[in-house]
C-alpha cells in the first residue's frame, strides 16, 4: 500500500488536532505541510507496520514538540474561547488532553503518540484537567446512595477545583437538589437507595435545566444498549481516579451550556 494512501485518510483529523495546538487554521496547516513536506523527502521515517493514523500522529508530535516555540502556552488575539482556553494549557498536558478527550486515543495509544510511559501520560491528562478546572470552575451535584463513594467523588472533584453543592441519594432528593442548587454538572449513579433511578431523576432534572451529566454506575450495560440515546460521559465503576477527572473536565470543557458560558450571558 502507498504511503498517500496509508496517510491520507488521516490528514483531515491531523488539521483539526494541529489546529487546536497552534491556536490558528493558517498555523496548524502549515506545521502538518512541514510534516508531509518531510515525509516525501524521506519516507523511511513512517513505520508502515505501525497503525497509520497513530504513526502519523506521532511523527507530527515529533516535529511539533522540537519546535522551542511550541514549549511554551501560546496566545492568539483572534481565537475564540475554547481555542484561548486550550492555548492556556501547558503544552504537553495540552497534548494528552486533545489526543484523549478530542482525537479519541485510548491512554496507551496517546502514550506512544508523545513518546511517554502510560502512567506519565495519565499524569499529564491529571494536569490538563487541574488547569481546565481553575478555567471553568463549576458546581457539582452528585447523585449517588453510597456515601463512600460520593465522599470520594466529593474528594476529586474538589481537588480539580469545583464545588460540590450537595448528594442525594433518591430521585426525589436529586430532584430536590439540582432545583435548590442549579448546578453545573451532575455526577449520577443508575440504581438509588430506595429503588429508584437515577435515570429518571436525570431525564426529569434536565426538563427544566441544561446541564452536562456523568453517569457513574456499576451498570453500563443498562445505558449502552444501542436502542435509544445514549449518554455522552459514562463511567464505569469501580472506577478509577484519574479517569473521573479526566471526564469531569472534559463534560465541562466541551459543554456550551456549561455555568462559564450562563455567567457570561446573565
Amino acid at each position: 500500500m502507498s504511503l498517500s494512501s496509508l496517510i491520507g485518510p488521516q490528514i483531515p483529523f491531523l488539521r483539526r488536532y494541529a489546529r487546536a495546538l497552534s491556536g490558528s487554521q493558517a498555523s496548524g496547516d502549515a506545521y502538518v505541510s512541514a510534516l508531509l513536506e518531510a515525509l516525501l523527502t524521506d519516507t523511511s521515517v513512517f513505520n508502515r507496520d505501525a497503525e497509520p493514523r497513530e504513526e502519523i500522529y506521532r511523527l507530527f508530535s515529533r516535529l511539533w514538540n522540537a519546535m522551542p516555540i511550541n514549549s511554551e502556552p501560546g496566545e492568539t488575539k483572534e481565537a475564540n474561547l475554547t481555542d484561548r482556553r486550550l492555548e492556556a494549557i501547558t503544552p504537553l498536558p495540552r497534548q494528552a488532553f486533545l489526543l484523549t478527550a478530542v482525537e479519541g486515543f485510548d491512554a496507551e495509544s496517546a502514550a506512544r503518540v508523545l513518546g511517554v510511559e502510560p502512567a506519565e501520560l495519565e499524569r499529564l491528562v491529571a494536569a490538563a484537567g487541574r488547569e481546565i478546572g481553575a478555567q471553568v470552575a463549576s458546581t457539582v451535584a452528585i447523585i449517588e446512595d453510597e456515601p463512600l463513594i460520593a465522599m470520594d467523588l466529593e474528594t476529586l472533584v474538589e481537588s480539580l477545583g469545583h464545588k460540590v453543592v450537595g448528594m442525594a441519594r433518591t430521585r426525589a432528593e436529586a430532584v430536590t437538589l439540582a432545583r435548590a442548587t442549579r448546578p453545573g454538572l451532575v455526577l449520577a449513579d443508575i440504581r438509588l437507595a430506595d429503588g429508584s433511578s437515577g435515570l429518571d431523576a436525570v431525564n426529569e432534572i434536565l426538563e427544566s435545566m441544561g446541564v452536562p451529566v456523568i453517569f457513574i454506575t456499576a451498570y453500563p450495560e443498562s445505558l449502552l444498549t444501542g436502542h435509544k440515546p445514549e449518554p455522552a460521559f459514562l463511567i464505569s465503576k469501580p472506577f478509577r481516579a484519574e479517569t473521573v477527572k479526566a471526564i469531569v473536565s472534559q463534560a465541562l470543557f466541551f459543554n456550551e451550556m456549561a455555568r462559564p458560558a450562563q455567567r457570561r450571558s446573565a
